[in-house]
């Protein structure tokens, strides 16, 4: 995609996922000058999910990838314009806000951070060595590799339990590790994970270690409660225990929460005039689509109205 038409707007929005998408809609629509942010792939962490089935309006769902393109192209057909880069530090001075990427420098009266989450790590030895030799963090993106192999999911919430059900499309095992006795996902998704032949689940368990010679070839577990140790044979393990927001880069500029999401008013305003923030970055997010695009929207109506007054 071509580069920015200018370096001054009205909106800068910081990422593409549902939130900055929403937000992006509606600024465009009300003919501010927004500029889009991303540092990956349009969508954010929905376009893992193949299926959303609880964004109203879909009576038979629709993927998360198809229903994150069709926003950044209303969006886009409203004026919005995108570029692919990295947002790494904002700066305040009156109610001119001058965001820094790699690329360069943009300035906007309003600024919409909407950059979500990343996926935590388990940090546990092997971890970092066979990312991408057996360790992934996105059955959508990396489940056909797994063809007919045992793969190990570790987490117990509705991430890990949609990762499972993708991963028996491919796979012919599919272990789920969770340190409790009971799951944390909605009821729904306990009961297809319960009901499915290929699924097992091993209760009580973490992952101590991830052992391999040039990939992935087992696990170290450990039960929490007898502290016994195991082994198990997997191709690939799947690490889905949670996400953290994206708010290195605003460390002591805007007040976080402790687990680093923003902290806003009703209005979604961040603690400083004219910096808003929408969807899983901001605190007590509900980490839905339906929510983050309901964020972008309050944020873009918001903003708008600090930009005339």
């Amino acid at each position: 995609m071509a580069g920015p038409k200018k370096n001054k707007y009205d909106v800068i929005i910081i990422g593409g996922g549902p939130a900055g998408l929403s937000a992006g809609i509606y600024t465009a629509r009300a003919r501010l000058s927004t500029l889009l942010i991303e540092k990956g792939g349009i969508g954010g962490q929905i376009i893992n999910s193949e299926m959303v089935e609880n964004y109203p309006g879909f009576t038979n769902g629709i993927g998360g990838i198809d229903l994150t393109q069709a926003m950044h192209q209303q969006a886009t057909k409203f004026g919005m314009e995108t570029i692919y880069d990295e947002v790494t530090g904002i700066k305040v001075a009156g109610k001119q806000k001058t965001v820094t990427t790699a690329q360069g420098k943009f300035t906007a009266t309003a600024v919409i951070i909407a950059g979500g989450a990343v996926r935590q790590k388990l940090g546990v030895p092997g971890e970092a060595e066979f990312t991408g030799k057996g360790v992934s963090y996105c059955a959508t993106c990396d489940g056909a590799f797994f063809r007919d192999k045992t793969v190990a999911v570790v987490g117990g919430g509705n991430a890990a339990t949609t990762e499972a059900l993708e991963l028996t499309k491919f796979a012919k095992k599919v272990v789920i590790i969770h340190r409790r006795n009971e799951l944390r996902a909605t009821q729904i998704m306990q009961e297809r994970v319960k009901s499915h032949p290929k699924i097992k689940i091993s209760w009580d368990t973490v992952v101590l270690e991830i052992l391999g010679d040039k990939a992935v070839e087992k696990l170290k577990l450990q039960n929490v409660k007898t502290k016994k140790e195991t082994l198990l044979p997997v191709s690939g393990v799947f690490v889905s225990v949670g996400s953290q927001p994206a708010t290195g880069y605003l460390k002591g500029v805007l007040k976080l929460d402790a687990v680093g999401a923003i902290v806003t008013d009703e209005k979604l305003e961040a603690g400083v005039p004219g910096i808003f923030a929408t969807g899983d970055i901001r605190s007590g997010s509900i980490r839905q689509v339906v929510s983050a695009a309901g964020d972008g929207a309050v944020a873009a109506v918001n903003a708008g109205k600090y930009i005339s007054e």
